[in-house]
């Protein structure tokens, strides 16, 4: 536990609370921030220990009011991601951790690309399942999945979108962990590590609260697309290399 404690681990959980402030603020975020950092500083704690903190946020959205759910398109994401889970796990199990790091990287650009050429997709049950598929490859092997549901719901009230994403976040955790512990892919390590974030996830919660007030979401996401888009290509760049 004392490794766990270490400056590097505790770097990474400020970097997990400005995440968490992030997804509190405009519903998703705090894998796409704080994934570059971890495969870059710690690429042996991926993915299962950001999916062990990533839980945490959703349950704290959710007892905290978040109910307001599009159960109907809800249960299609979740059910294509139930099916899409193996294949995460598989390539977990198969690929190197610069692999799994330039995927990383990747995804996050794509994320950033659709947000500001604003895709227009329709929320429909393949959307909503097709969108689940995909989460149930990328959550899975990189903790990052929010974005793509996100663009389905994109044109719905704020509130019921952080509600959706909340409750899809919270059963996708325990899908994908159920998954890569199926596999053989998590650790005690991965567990500590995903414990010693959660205080972190907290933190970044109860600090989205003021900058909801003080700032316009639209701008939180324009900030965050910028910084994304430098991470990722320090993150691919440094896989490649």
């Amino acid at each position: 536990m004392t490794e766990l404690l270490d400056p590097t681990i505790l770097a990474l959980g400020v970097v997990v609370a400005i995440g968490a402030m992030v997804q509190s603020t405009i519903g998703f975020g705090i894998a796409v921030v704080a994934a570059p950092f971890v495969v870059m500083l710690r690429p042996d704690l991926m993915p299962a220990s950001l999916i062990v903190c990533v839980f945490f946020l959703p349950l704290l959205q959710l007892l905290g009011g978040a109910r307001e759910i599009a159960w109907r398109h809800l249960r299609w994401a979740l059910g294509a991601r139930i099916l899409a889970t193996p294949l995460g796990v598989a390539l977990v199990a198969v690929a190197s951790a610069d692999a799994i790091a330039l995927t990383v990287g990747v995804l996050i650009l794509v994320t950033v690309a659709a947000s500001v050429w604003a895709v227009d997709i329709r929320l429909d049950r393949r959307n909503s399942a097709l969108a689940g598929a995909i989460t149930g490859v990328s959550g899975t092997a990189a903790s990052i999945g929010g974005p793509f549901f996100a663009l389905v719901l994109r044109h719905e009230r704020p509130e019921l979108l952080r509600g959706t994403l909340a409750a899809f976040f919270l059963a996708g955790t325990v899908i994908g962990m159920t998954g890569l512990a199926i596999g053989g892919q998590v650790d005690r390590e991965d567990l500590l590590a995903g414990l010693v974030w959660a205080p972190f996830v907290l933190v970044g919660h109860l600090l989205a609260g003021p900058v909801r007030r003080r700032i316009r979401p639209e701008s939180v996401r324009r900030g965050v697309l910028v910084f994304c888009v430098i991470a990722s290509i320090s993150v691919i760049a440094r896989a490649l290399v």
